[in-house]
């Protein structure tokens, strides 16, 4: 009798899918095409790469140290529960909170294209952006079932509406003008290319949900690497032909123009004010259900990370049935996306995940004798973070000072803040 408690292999790749292919590609397609130009399907190949380089070391460590901390245990386990890997857990639980920001973002970029509230868009952004954070709050503390469903549902629907939109599109793109902007002389240099798939490499972070699922994922020692690798290259492929077909069917000045929403605009040329409007729906859709699931997965890195120790555990009591760590993670996603812009919220939690990813892959090569791993692999990508950290601040210093401050900032926190907490700690265990 097949063990119902445990995940098939189709599930966790629905769940690595799911986890890629929420917000994140609505969010930052747009703003891709503007820094990248004709080479934003290259951008989203270099991203990916980096992604799939760093799956490698999630694979081996999900087999050896199966568990549902997941990332959190993986760096606890390469560097023992001391003031730098508190710091860098507590940086993944304020990387939830940036993702959020920029789900929400996103939904408060499309939403007003369907139902405007007042005659001001800015207006309508924060007040889409402040109540789908509300609503997703209210259903985490109503119901986890539920926010598992509409999870479920969520993957299919957008996935099909995308796929429908990559079919109609690469057959719009057929005798289309704009289809030139794709060719060789429109791309940006490879350092600008490169730093814009760092900036939106946030589209890429969901994979690491697979590790949380680990332990009850059936035929482990098969299913684990292809479920991760599976899913990362289905997202790579997909990311790149969806660049294709936007940058082909639109000019970059419209591009530029409908940024926050650029995927709704590339639909109008193949399916007018219909396609639009499909995928405007699919956009809240697949945000609303990123929303839903990002709040109850920082919730629960937060008690994780408490539970650990590396938090007070004050963070381990319950308010109204849930972690106290789901209403700070709300308010806080409330607070950052009123007052931040896309671009810097992008490249806040572009720096977080990829200095986060990074250290995996250290943790990897460190330990790569006792997870039977090639050690080249992981090193590669611990080093290709570092120099996309470095491309990636040096880019957007030019453009985007106040990302760069913002993430300097956030890292700075979380050092401070485990510093103290262990600091006290010891005093009041002499």
């Amino acid at each position: 009798m097949k063990d119902t408690s445990k995940i098939s292999l189709k599930d966790a790749i629905s769940i690595g899918i799911g986890g890629m292919v929420g917000g994140g590609i609505f969010a930052v397609l747009g703003l891709a095409a503007s820094l990248a130009k004709g080479g934003t399907p290259v951008a989203f190949l270099f991203a990916g790469i980096l992604a799939l380089l760093t799956s490698y070391s999630y694979v081996k460590l999900s087999k050896k140290y199966p568990d549902r901390g997941g990332t959190v245990k993986f760096i606890n386990q390469g560097f023992g529960k001391t003031i730098f890997s508190g710091a860098i857990n507590n940086l993944l639980w304020v990387s939830y909170i940036v993702m959020l920001s920029l789900y929400a973002s996103a939904f408060g970029s499309y939403a007003p294209n369907l139902w405007e509230i007042t005659a001001n868009k800015t207006v309508d952004f924060h007040i889409y952006a402040s109540a789908i954070i509300l609503l997703a709050t209210g259903i985490n503390y109503y119901s986890i079932a539920v926010v598992g469903k509409i999870e479920s549902y969520a993957v299919i629907i957008k996935l099909i509406i995308l796929l429908g939109f990559i079919g109609i599109g690469a057959y719009g793109l057929m005798g289309n003008p704009n289809l030139d902007q794709l060719a060789l002389e429109n791309w940006e240099t490879p350092i600008k290319l490169f730093a814009g798939g760092m900036v939106i490499f946030v589209a890429y972070e969901g994979f690491e949900l697979i590790a949380n699922a680990a332990p009850d994922i059936e035929n482990p020692e098969k299913n684990i690497p292809r479920a991760y690798y599976f899913s990362v290259i289905f997202v790579i492929l997909l990311y790149i032909v969806i660049a294709v077909v936007t940058v082909g069917s639109l000019p970059f000045e419209q591009i530029a123009k409908a940024e926050d929403y650029v995927l709704a605009e590339a639909a109008k040329p193949m399916l007018g004010q219909l396609g639009f409007t499909v995928i405007t729906i699919a956009a809240l859709i697949s945000t609303f259900s990123a929303i839903n699931a990002s709040l109850y997965g920082g919730s629960k890195v937060n008690y994780e990370i408490a539970e650990d120790d590396e938090l007070p555990h004050h963070f381990l009591s319950k308010l109204w049935g849930q972690p106290i760590g789901l209403l700070i993670t709300a308010v806080t996603t409330l607070i950052l996306v009123n007052i931040l812009q896309l671009e810097s919220i992008s490249t806040a939690g572009s720096v977080g995940f990829i200095l986060i990813f990074g250290i995996v892959n250290f943790v990897c090569f460190k330990l790569s004798h006792e997870l039977q791993a090639n050690k080249v692999i992981p090193i590669s990508g611990f080093v290709l973070c570092l120099v996309a950290l470095g491309i990636l601040i040096h880019q957007q210093l030019q453009s985007n000072l106040t990302g760069v401050l913002v993430s300097m900032a956030i890292i700075l926190f979380c050092l401070l803040v485990e510093w103290i907490y262990k600091k006290r700690k010891v005093q009041n265990n002499p």
